[in-house]
């Protein structure tokens, strides 16, 4: 499909130029106070030099992210002036493909499309892998009830990006960040001289923001619920624990959300989910999801 890429899952576009300006700080340094410059490229290919490319899918996967190649190659451009690219995307974000379908293909410059590559690449490979891991898990909970959420364990400065990636998958993102949810966890409740009295801080702070509650008996469950919260995170338990504790809070009369988190892996995420969840949460999807080979291929000749 031609237009934007980005398949209806809010591509978070202001955080993106962000990433793709530091990626570039990276790439062509600022030492010499302008846009920086890629020695070898521009020593060996002529300003007038013309090129078509593709941007390939080596391996299958999920792909999230695509919006970031025009991003890219229009950055490049203001950077060094090394000519406006045309990019027409040729997938979606959210679509599943194959090793060999071509995601893009870009017409201009040989030189902003060099300069460009390894940017493009970094980005969308780790994005379509983010995706690609969710995925797995939401085909996994499919038909359970159950949905799969990311968690805070993000990469320093991709957040917005990953987490994107994570709705493209079929996940569900959970907090942003420490401003938008209290989460009360055991440090919290140490602190504050336990969970009711952490509780009643957090309300009393921030009445309008939601609170979730870490537990990891089905006492504190009940003691968060009678306290009035109405989103508890159940840590490290195991599936006959979560299942006690999802009837125990059930059973208050209480709407309560429940999510399973800590150790969970594909192997499980049925049976952790037949327990009566809500949510899974997990950190892998974010910290340790492998890339999706991508690679963008010269057409011979150029234009």
């Amino acid at each position: 499909m031609n237009g934007d890429g980005a398949g209806g899952f809010g591509f978070p576009e202001v955080d993106a130029r962000l990433v793709v300006e530091r990626a570039l700080d990276e790439d062509l340094g600022t030492s010499d106070g302008g846009g920086g410059r890629d020695v070898t490229t521009l020593a060996t290919i002529p300003a007038e030099q013309q090129a078509v490319a593709h941007v390939v899918a080596r391996a299958g996967g999920v792909l999230a992210g695509l919006p970031v190649v025009a991003l890219v190659l229009a950055a490049v451009d203001r950077r060094i002036g090394t000519g406006a690219v045309g990019c027409e995307l040729l997938a979606a974000d959210g679509d599943t493909v194959v090793g060999g379908d071509r995601l893009a293909t870009l017409r201009g410059p040989a030189r902003t499309i060099l300069v460009a590559e390894r940017t493009i690449l970094n980005i969308l490979s780790r994005t379509s892998g983010v995706a690609t891991h969710t995925r797995r898990w939401a085909d996994e909970l499919e038909g359970t009830g159950a949905t799969v959420l990311d968690t805070r364990k993000t990469t320093p400065g991709l957040r917005a990006l990953e987490k994107y990636a994570v709705r493209c998958g079929g996940g569900t993102n959970k907090r942003m960040g420490l401003y938008d949810v209290a989460m009360i966890k055991d440090n919290h409740k140490l602190a504050a001289g336990g969970l009711s009295a952490a509780y009643d801080a957090v309300r009393r702070a921030y009445p309008d923001v939601d609170v979730q509650v870490e537990v990891t008996t089905t006492a504190e469950a009940v003691e968060s619920v009678a306290a009035g919260a109405r989103f508890l995170l159940c840590d490290n338990m195991s599936p006959a624990l979560l299942r006690e504790t999802v009837e125990a809070v059930r059973g208050s009369g209480e709407s309560v959300e429940v999510e399973a988190t800590g150790g969970l892996t594909l192997e499980v995420a049925r049976e952790y989910a037949d327990t009566g969840v809500d949510y899974l949460s997990v950190g892998g999807l974010t910290h340790s999801s492998p890339i999706v080979d991508i690679a963008l291929d010269l057409e011979p000749g150029g234009v």
